[in-house]
């Protein structure tokens, strides 16, 4: 349940609100908007939340107490009816805007880091991605450079000024990333991994959670309430493709799960084509059509050179393609009204 506060409560109404709460048991999480501040309760047994739903509206500052009914509470637009925005450093994802994060699947060297933030900044970028930790199908592919990797991330960031977007594959390691990165990504693989997605909920950094490919989006959805019961709503979709009969691309975009999420949750929603296809010639038509869908945002893979790259190759575009999609991006995100 919510309880939304009236216009004129004061610091010791929220607080004693809080303190009720605890005692019956609940978990709590405080939104702060310009006219009212919302609690989203969380965490107690069903069949007492009426009787607390009645003992809070008693409370001094108590506006209403209103019962939310989806699974993902914190994160359902029950809870918060408006579209929000997640800010990754200076880059803005939400209403208005469609932010582009750019740059290879993983790491290889400096010089491919380096080059590759160089130009997707010059072509207009406004985040970079890079995979320092990669989680392979096979044992014997190449991992990434590790915390080397990171290293060259945050020496990226420092040239250019773009914000950075990393890969954390396991617990262990989401403090030391978030150290370095402006935003964490977990992958489609660990969306699932309830202990990381709490404590990536934990660390103080953005999160995006990638759709698992085998996995409906209200398992979605109540994966990333892992997330935001774990302290923070600074979260962002990302619909990377799902396994299907189809074999003509490496997995087929599910569009459609764009519209469903902006029915169902206030989170901001990216598109990944590039996972999605797996064919670099395919990645800008299925960029625009996410833009002219209604995501907020796009992760695409660039690489110098697409034809040695370690991992990904094939799904990679050239900077000179890059630049030419983010005309392209400029052109459809116009025409429904937002901006790049």
């Amino acid at each position: 349940m919510i309880i939304v506060m009236s216009p004129d409560s004061r610091e010791d109404d929220v607080a004693l609100v809080v303190e009720r709460l605890g005692e019956r048991g609940y978990g709590h999480h405080i939104s702060r908007g310009e006219q009212r501040t919302i609690i989203g309760a969380i965490g107690a047994p069903d069949h007492e939340k009426e009787v607390v739903a009645g003992q809070l509206t008693a409370l001094p500052g108590v506006e209403r107490v209103v019962p939310i009914l989806k699974p993902y509470k914190l994160i359902s637009r029950e809870y918060n009816p408006q579209p929000g925005t997640v800010m990754i450093g200076n880059a803005r994802f939400g209403p208005g805007h469609v932010g582009v994060i750019a740059g290879p699947c993983s790491i290889e060297t400096r010089e491919q880091i380096l080059q590759t933030a160089r130009a997707v900044k010059e072509a207009g970028a406004t985040a970079l991605r890079g995979g320092a930790f990669k989680p392979r199908t096979s044992p014997y592919s190449f991992q990434g450079l590790g915390y080397e990797g990171l290293e060259l991330l945050a020496e990226a960031r420092e040239e250019t000024g773009l914000p950075i977007v990393t890969e954390v594959m396991d617990v262990r390691q989401v403090d030391r990333i978030a150290e370095v990165a402006d935003c964490l990504q977990i992958g489609a693989r660990n969306m699932q991994n309830y202990d990381l997605l709490k404590e990536a909920g934990r660390c103080g950094r953005p999160i995006m959670l990638k759709r698992g490919f085998s996995s409906t989006v209200g398992e979605w959805l109540r994966a990333t309430e892992y997330i935001a019961a774990g302290g923070t709503l600074d979260i962002i979709l990302c619909e990377r493709g799902i396994r299907t009969f189809e074999d003509a691309t490496r997995f087929t975009m599910d569009l459609s799960s764009i519209a469903v999420l902006r029915r169902e949750t206030f989170l901001p929603v990216v598109a990944d084509p590039s996972h999605a296809v797996g064919i670099a010639s395919l990645v800008p038509p299925m960029a625009l059509a996410a833009v002219a869908a209604g995501a907020d945002g796009l992760l695409i893979e660039v690489h110098p050179r697409p034809d040695q790259a370690l991992s990904d190759g094939p799904q990679s575009l050239t900077p000179a393609a890059f630049a030419e999609l983010m005309q392209q991006i400029r052109r459809v995100a116009e025409a429904i009204g937002r901006d790049v």
